[in-house]
């Protein structure tokens, strides 16, 4: 793959149908638990966080957050995709393990992502930058690229795990310069950011608003946005475009699934209440702080036609990036 061709943050569609009422149904009558297939501490992790003691107060139940993380994701996804369709399991999932996981893992991948669950909503969009270790004593991205450039296979990246929109943003973009680097997968995303101010690993790509802060400190450098607009949490970071990248992109999402098979009272009530939790000024706040914009007015049978467009834009680019999971 040589670039992510696809639109940027402002462009998805996050307005649009409205949210159904929650209506007085029995569900839920137990705790909900909300699987999160990455380790604590990254985007994932703190964006559930911040959405559970609302859903909770809505929904009138407990909403737990449980990590179950590993294999880029996979794990915590299969194991909700094999949970009971009764409304107390769901998943927080992203375009990582919803649609890059297909071709990176192939007949290896114990789930299908359309067959085995049930979309609910979206949460937050997610753009991504990258940031170099300030141990590399580069002070731009053209230096950054050069060094790469010259050095084949001598560095080495992090991620959250194999076939994370981290992984294979910093794959696509080592083919967009016709670079190499090895891929250093870590378990829990607080390692991989440990490891990128220690100089263990050259560069990371990740959320701009998270690395943001290393940049500042002058333990790590943000090379570039992969957005269209400069970030506001770094505004003096230059874009892909602007460095030279071209129509260079790398996104993310992140939303909620249940299992194939939950019933659709369920469905339509779970989504109501994420729509409610969002629309919540608090918590919007706390997502522009993250940088992560909130994904509102998105139907079920909407979210669900997404991640189909997702599969096809995604599968073929992950392709022909050559990237694997390790």
């Amino acid at each position: 793959m040589t670039q992510f061709t696809r639109r940027g943050a402002l462009a998805l569609p996050l307005a649009g149908l409205a949210a159904p009422a929650l209506g007085q149904g029995a569900w839920p009558t137990r705790p909900i638990r909300i699987v999160v297939a990455f380790g604590t501490g990254g985007g994932t992790d703190i964006t559930t966080r911040v959405l559970a003691p609302k859903l909770s107060e809505i929904l009138g139940q407990p909403v737990v957050v449980e990590n179950r993380p590993g294999a880029g994701g996979t794990l915590g996804a299969d194991y909700v995709a094999k949970q009971p369709p009764n409304g107390e399991t769901f998943l927080l999932a992203t375009v990582s393990n919803m649609a890059l996981a297909i071709p990176l893992y192939g007949s290896r991948l114990p789930y299908d992502p359309v067959r085995d669950f049930v979309g609910i909503a979206p949460t937050v969009f997610i753009p991504i930058g990258m940031a170099a270790s300030t141990k590399l004593g580069v002070n731009d991205a053209a230096a950054f690229i050069a060094l790469l450039k010259a050095n084949p296979g001598k560095y080495s990246y992090g991620s959250a795990g194999a076939g994370t929109s981290g992984h294979i943003a910093s794959s696509a973009f080592l083919s967009r310069i016709g670079a190499t680097a090895e891929h250093v997968p870590y378990r829990n995303p607080g390692q991989t950011y440990l490891a990128l101010q220690q100089g263990e690993i050259a560069f990371t790509s990740d959320i701009p608003s998270i690395l943001a802060p290393f940049h500042r400190a002058g333990t790590a450098k943000l090379m570039f946005v992969a957005t269209d607009e400069r970030s506001p949490h770094a505004p003096e970071v230059p874009t892909a475009r602007e460095v030279g990248l071209g129509d260079y992109k790398a996104y993310s999402w992140y939303g909620i699934y249940g299992p194939a098979g939950t019933p659709q009272p369920i469905v339509a009530r779970m989504a109501a209440a994420i729509e409610q939790a969002l629309a919540d000024p608090a918590i919007g706040r706390r997502f522009d702080e993250m940088g992560t914009p909130a994904m509102r007015g998105w139907s079920p049978e909407r979210f669900s036609d997404f991640l189909k467009s997702e599969i096809a834009l995604w599968v073929p680019l992950v392709q022909a990036s050559g990237a694997r999971a390790d």
